[in-house]
């Protein structure tokens, strides 16, 4: 769902679609205390169609760190920042060129479904720019809503 915010002329409504690949970095950090959890550090491939104002294409590859927070239960909140490279055909007026960066930052919550299979829900806000390597660069800011599978080896 595209968002008219940070000076951006239109909303952009994305349907996007990705694979990731993360490794655990390290042990239980935290472990008496309410934040016990793992770091994970993550590479998403993500791409899709802008479905408004007009369709355009978008490919992009983000690494991120997300924090996975221990319960003791088969449920598993986590939060999750990255930034990364994206390549896009969204033009004027709020995107200049082919290049741009992303911004992304969320939360969701992970449920294990087998010790090796879990189903996430998550609700991430990406925002791309040029950082003015273009003009305009006012940018494009979605809030996206994330279901996924996971298998872990």
């Amino acid at each position: 769902m595209g968002l008219h915010i940070l000076g951006g002329k239109e909303p952009h409504d994305l349907a996007l679609g990705g694979l990731s690949y993360g490794r655990m970095l390290g042990g239980a950090m935290g472990t008496d205390e309410w934040y016990r959890g793992n770091l994970e550090f993550r590479a998403e491939l993500f791409g899709g169609t802008q479905c408004n104002a007009d369709t355009g294409w978008v490919l992009g590859l983000t690494p991120h760190l997300r924090y996975n927070f221990a319960t003791g239960t088969r449920c598993i909140p986590f939060v999750d920042i990255g930034a990364g490279v994206t390549a896009t055909d969204i033009r004027e007026p709020d995107l200049g060129g082919p290049f741009q960066f992303n911004l992304q930052g969320g939360t969701g919550v992970g449920w294990l479904v087998k010790d090796n299979l879990a189903v996430s829900l998550e609700g991430r806000y990406l925002h791309l720019s040029s950082a003015r390597i273009y003009d305009p660069n006012l940018g494009v800011n979605t809030i996206i809503g994330l279901v996924a599978l996971n298998w872990f080896f």
